[in-house]
């Protein structure tokens, strides 16, 4: 927290020689560079400056804060340029990164990396290229952007290091820059402010012939050229709605083409400009208060409006279907009334595209989106746009905590249990919804969890009363709870009932659901075709190259992958090993389901929602238009169809295999297992019919799944608690683990050896390990893995980080360190 206090300095501007600087590195600290004379004025906390780092290394770095003290270990360098005229980042959100940077271990060059859109930042050593389209005007350029311009035109392309090389100038950044601009040079990989506003061409008329009499003259000069004549007169004809006249609608014609426009311009009939639109357009929104709440949705709104009136965090526990959202967006027009901006968070980019939709039935332009679907240009207008309070709303995912609000007045953290909200890697390996928490402290504005199976630890917060909890049981327009029923697979196998996959049952009520023209979904959280490919005589199974794991086979691709480190090989029929041509896939996947589905129901419409079917940009959105159309009767997924969906038409729900979700090695393996099949359970029936679900297990007499089928969330949390409170887990202890990787294995054993000898010093029995990692080997690093256990009412955290780093930067200098890499993870989840 020093950094935070140091922040809170104030200096005489005039006597700020020096800033000290944030670099999107990850190294430890910040870096004193001084500010040259000439650049005092605009040298502000949160502007992007140009620096040298290193021998030859450019970079833009971040000012955090102006001081007059010189380092004492090395002389400072100075800063070469300023790229804005004001602060890029405020003063909250660099005490913001601070925090991050503090609490989850990591350096604030790592925090600035995730932070900025690749939009908003520099590379070093990223070519430019000149652009040969655009002509050399020499009267609008200076001389020294004139004699760069020349140079790159006549070379190839060139970093930046060998053209101030060649100029011999140092700061040949700014000049770089202004080229930019100018649309002179084109910067491979985007090294200069790569965001570029989108511009679309539109035609007009020549001045001249606006005035009808003109307009005579140019009839009868193109009676030569009837072809340029028929263009002239689709032109007028659209030109007659009063709207601009588009070079894409107007190419849209059979009569248009791109040479017969070119002659219009060469005779000066027509020109064509550029306008400046956005990439983020959304409709206009309707009436903010067409949205009727039953009994009970009021009743909690009320209620949730008192909580956070009087709680820092509220906790709105809904079941499926309860009608949140209704309740999100009351409280949304409530807080947009007073002029806040509010922040609403999703787990996951497959949930925006349909609560978008029904955001901007609302709220129209004042609501915009940010994920790492869109590019880099979109997510440059969008920080704009939230920047300048043209964005009252902003839905995204867990990325979006790290946007400029100016205003930000109310956070809803939506599905708060979801493990998509956490960060493995790069650092920071922040957990949104806490980092969300923090950030509305910053802002005095509260926030608002939803959840229908909300996790452990937030449910312990609500009812020990730190969090205000309200309560939403009955699912809207008076719904029915769908019915869940479990399948015993293994008495379904004896008895001989199964058909590939499916049981008698489970197919059954497919057939039934489909001939009443309703819709179904089947989830199994695996994507592919087969996970493991074996031998059946030696039992060799194809492994990943670089990772400890099976390779997923992949039947449409006909490759096998690695979903760890994206290693792809193709299909072996023959096995490497005892030359057997009997290989064979195991287990089960979507793919696998797709394909055996629709040889068991050959006239079923089958689409399938994973990672494979979804890379593209609108491909979720493609995917859910067509189930809500009813193009597609059976859709098959992974956990993407969980994450609060909402169809109209689907009743029925299958679960082929619960068992790979419950027996997993973790100490949250119940809770998220209960989650994830409440969640998918909860997109059947979501209207006036009952949904029913089957989950098809060998052991259907399981606790988790008893709970599930009882829609008993109650009793679940209340075991898991137990279980934590005995063995120490959340919300009863805080967990940091540290991963300990190499690239050599015996390499490993050492370093981690002395590591662990060394932190049962510091730490004692709070530390357990080192032993392999669940995945001893992913991405050709060998990994061991420590945990540790703290008890908040007995240590303080604050403390135990302050001597793990210390502890890390004593192995990292020993002679043993060479190639070790230590990740520190404060609250893996």
């Amino acid at each position: 927290m020093h950094l935070l206090n140091h922040m809170q300095e104030t200096e005489d501007t005039a006597l700020a020689f020096f800033a000290e600087l944030i670099l999107p590195l990850s190294i430890e600290g910040t870096f004193t560079y001084r500010i040259p004379l000439d650049l005092r004025a605009e040298a502000l906390p949160g502007t992007r400056v140009v620096v040298q780092f290193g021998k030859n290394k450019i970079y833009s770095a971040l000012i955090l804060k102006l001081h007059s003290i010189a380092p004492s270990k090395y002389e400072a360098r100075y800063i070469l340029s300023i790229l804005d005229n004001k602060p890029l980042i405020s003063p909250l959100q660099l005490k913001f990164w601070i925090w991050l940077s503090s609490y989850y271990l990591c350096s604030l060059g790592e925090v600035m990396n995730a932070a900025l859109p690749s939009g908003l930042k520099l590379e070093s050593e990223t070519k430019v290229i000149f652009n040969q389209e655009i002509p050399i005007e020499e009267n609008q350029l200076s001389p020294a952007e004139f004699q760069l311009a020349v140079l790159l035109q006549q070379s190839p392309p060139m970093t930046i290091s060998e053209i101030s090389r060649l100029t011999e100038q140092k700061n040949v950044l700014p000049l770089i820059k202004s080229l930019f601009v100018k649309d002179l040079v084109l910067i491979h990989e985007e090294l200069i402010d790569p965001y570029r506003p989108k511009k679309i061409a539109s035609i007009r008329l020549a001045p001249f012939y606006e005035e009808n009499e003109n307009l005579k003259i140019l009839f009868t000069a193109l009676e030569k050229a009837p072809r340029q004549l028929e263009v002239l007169l689709v032109f007028l004809s659209h030109s007659r709605t009063g709207k601009e006249v588009t070079k894409k609608r107007l190419l849209e014609n059979e009569h248009v083409n791109e040479a017969l426009l070119t002659a219009l311009y060469k005779k000066g009939i027509l020109e064509v400009y550029y306008k400046e639109v956005s990439r983020l357009n959304f409709s206009a929104g309707n009436n903010l208060s067409d949205t009727i709440l039953s009994a009970a949705q009021q009743q909690a709104l009320e209620e949730t409006e008192k909580c956070l009136d009087e709680k820092q965090v509220t906790l709105l526990h809904g079941i499926t279907s309860s009608g949140k959202t209704h309740v999100y967006i009351k409280l949304i027009e409530k807080y947009l009334a007073t002029g806040k901006q509010v922040l609403y968070l999703l787990p996951e980019i497959a949930l925006t595209a349909q609560i978008i939709e029904r955001l901007k039935m609302h709220f129209g332009n004042s609501a915009g989106i940010y994920h790492s679907r869109f590019n880099e240009n979109e997510r440059v207008e969008t920080w704009n746009k939230v920047t300048d309070g043209s964005y009252k709303i902003i839905l995204g995912a867990r990325s979006a905590i790290f946007l400029p609000f100016n205003n930000l007045g109310l956070v809803i953290i939506d599905e708060e249990h979801d493990s998509s909200f956490k960060q493995y890697d790069p650092a920071p390996r922040y957990q949104a919804r806490d980092a969300g928490i923090y950030l509305s402290h910053l802002y005095s504005a509260p926030v608002l969890l939803g959840s229908a199976t909300p996790s452990i630890e937030t449910y312990y917060n609500a009812q020990s009363g730190r969090f205000g909890l309200v309560e939403l049981n009955e699912r809207f327009g008076g719904v029915s709870i769908p019915e869940i029923s479990t399948i015993d697979l293994r008495k379904a196998r004896l008895k001989g009932k199964m058909h590939e996959h499916f049981s008698e049952e489970l197919l059954t009520a497919i057939m039934q659901t489909l001939e009443k023209k309703e819709q179904v979904i089947l989830f199994q959280n695996r994507r592919g075709y087969s996970p493991v490919t074996s031998c059946q005589t030696c039992g060799y199974v194809v492994k990943c190259k670089n990772c400890d794991v099976s390779l997923t086979y992949h039947k449409l691709s006909h490759r096998l992958s690695c979903h760890y480190c994206g290693y792809s090989t193709a299909q072996q029929y023959q096995c490497p090993v005892c030359g057997s041509l009997k290989m064979e896939e195991k287990g089960l996947g979507t793919e696998k389901i797709e394909e055996e589905i629709q040889a068991l129901i050959p006239e079923a419409r089958i689409a399938r929602m994973d990672l494979d079917t979804t890379r593209k940009k609108n491909a979720m959105t493609v995917i859910m238009k067509s189930l809500d159309d009813s193009e597609i009767d059976i859709l098959v997924g992974t956990q993407m169809v969980s994450k609060g969906l909402d169809f109209a038409n689907v009743s029925l729900i299958g679960v082929l295999n619960a068992d790979t979700i419950i027996n997993f090695p973790d100490f949250r393996a119940f809770e998220r297992s209960f989650q994830l099949l409440s969640q998918v359970s909860g997109r059947a029936g979501r209207r006036a019919i009952q949904g029913k679900v089957f989950i098809q297990s060998s052991f259907p007499s399981h606790q988790v799944l008893q709970s599930v089928v009882q829609h008993d969330y109650l009793s679940l949390y209340k075991t898991e608690l137990l279980e934590r409170q005995v063995f120490h887990y959340p919300p009863f202890a805080r967990l940091i683990r540290i991963d300990l990787k190499h690239k050599d294995r015996q390499q490993l054993e050492l370093s981690a050896s002395v590591f662990g000898n060394r932190a049962k010093q510091y730490f004692g029995s709070v530390i357990i390990g080192p032993e392999d990692a669940l995945i001893p080997k992913v991405r050709n690093w060998f990994v061991k893995t420590m945990l540790m256990k703290i008890d908040p009412q007995k240590l303080s955290l604050a403390k135990i980080k302050q001597q793990l780093q210390l502890l890390k930067k004593e192995v990292y200098t020993s002679k043993n360190a060479r190639g070790l890499l230590i990740q520190i993870d404060v609250d893996p989840a």
